[in-house]
C-alpha cells in the first residue's frame, strides 16, 4: 500500500510539473513567420547588395512601368514609381530604414518602461504614486496626436524620431514590470539578499529583472509591431522619413495619389508592413503561450 502511495505521489508530482512546464510545440504557422522574419531581416541587413538599384536612382524613361507580371520588364521586376524609381529597391533600403527605427525605438521603450517600473516596485511610496500618474497620463493621451505636434514643432530628423517613436508603449512595460517586480519581492531569496548585505540596484538588475525578463520580451513583440505601424502612419502623413531617405510608410504615403492606376506603388510597401506587423505579432503570441508563467 505504501509503495502504491508512493507511486501515485510521484506520479501526481510528474504530472504537476508538465503542468508548468513551458510547452515547446511545434507550429507550422509560427514556423513559416520566423522565417519570413528571418529574411526581412537579412533584406534588410544586406539592401545594399542584393538592391538592383539605388534607392534614389531615376530613370525617367521607365516611369509608372507596372511589375513584371502586369506587363512590366525584368529590368524592374516590380515596377517603378512617378520618377521612375525601382520599387524592389525602394523595399529594400524602405525595409532596413523602418525596422532599425522599429527595434531603436523599442529599445528605447523597453529600457525606460522597466527601469521605471523597478523604481516604482522598489522605492515604493512617492516614487511609486509620481509613476503611476505619469503611466495614467501616458495612457490617456493620444501618442498619434502628440508625436505630429512634437514633430511639426520641432522638424524632422530622424533620431528625433525614433526617440519619440520611444516613447510609445513604456507604460505598457513599467506598469507589467512593477506588478512582476512585487511579486518577486515577496519571495524569501530576496529577503536573504537583504540579509547578506546586497544592494537594492544589484538585487534588482541581478536578481529579480532576470526572472522577469521572458515576460518583458514577451511585451515587446507586442509593441514594436505597434511601433512599427506608428512609423508608418506617421512617414504616410508627411512627418516621418523625408526624402532622400526613404521608408516603408512613406513609399505608401507617396504613392497614394496614384493608387487607383499605379496601384503597385502604394500597395507593395503596403503588404511588406502588413507581413511584418503579422510575422512578429504571431511569433509574440507563441513566445507568450511558452514563456508567461501566469498561462501555466
Amino acid at each position: 500500500m505504501a509503495n502504491a502511495a508512493t507511486g501515485a505521489d510521484v506520479s501526481q508530482k510528474t504530472r504537476s510539473e508538465k503542468a508548468f512546464r513551458p510547452h515547446l510545440r511545434f507550429d507550422l504557422m509560427t514556423a513559416i513567420c520566423a522565417i519570413v522574419l528571418v529574411i526581412f531581416i537579412m533584406v534588410a541587413i544586406f539592401a545594399n547588395v542584393l538592391a538592383p538599384h539605388g534607392f534614389a536612382q531615376i530613370d525617367l524613361h521607365a516611369r509608372k512601368a507596372p511589375p513584371i507580371l502586369f506587363g512590366g520588364s525584368f529590368k524592374h521586376i516590380l515596377g517603378t514609381d512617378e520618377l521612375g524609381r525601382d520599387i524592389l529597391s525602394r523595399i529594400f533600403y524602405g525595409l532596413r530604414t523602418s525596422l532599425l527605427i522599429a527595434l531603436g525605438a523599442s529599445a528605447i521603450s523597453l529600457a525606460l518602461g522597466t527601469v521605471l517600473g523597478l523604481l516604482a516596485a522598489f522605492g515604493r511610496g512617492f516614487a511609486d504614486m509620481v509613476i503611476r500618474v505619469a503611466v495614467d497620463f501616458q495612457a490617456s493621451m493620444p501618442f498619434l496626436i502628440i508625436a505630429l505636434a512634437v514633430l511639426a514643432f520641432f522638424g524632422d530628423n530622424l533620431w528625433l524620431f525614433m526617440a519619440l517613436l520611444g516613447l510609445y508603449g513604456w507604460e505598457r512595460y513599467a506598469r507589467l514590470v512593477r506588478t512582476m517586480a512585487g511579486l518577486e519581492l515577496e519571495r524569501g531569496y530576496v529577503a536573504a539578499l537583504r540579509r547578506n548585505g546586497a544592494g537594492t540596484g544589484r538585487i534588482a538588475f541581478l536578481h529579480v529583472l532576470p526572472n522577469i525578463l521572458s515576460v518583458v520580451l514577451v511585451n515587446l513583440t507586442i509593441v514594436l509591431p505597434e511601433i512599427l505601424l506608428q512609423e508608418s502612419a506617421l512617414s504616410f502623413l508627411g512627418l516621418g522619413i523625408q526624402p532622400p531617405l526613404v521608408s516603408l510608410g512613406s513609399m505608401v504615403g507617396a504613392g497614394r495619389d496614384y493608387v487607383m492606376t499605379e496601384w503597385w506603388i502604394a500597395i507593395l510597401p503596403g503588404i511588406v508592413i502588413f507581413i511584418l506587423s503579422l510575422s512578429i505579432s504571431l511569433i509574440g503570441d507563441y513566445l507568450r503561450d511558452v514563456l508567461d508563467p501566469t498561462l501555466h
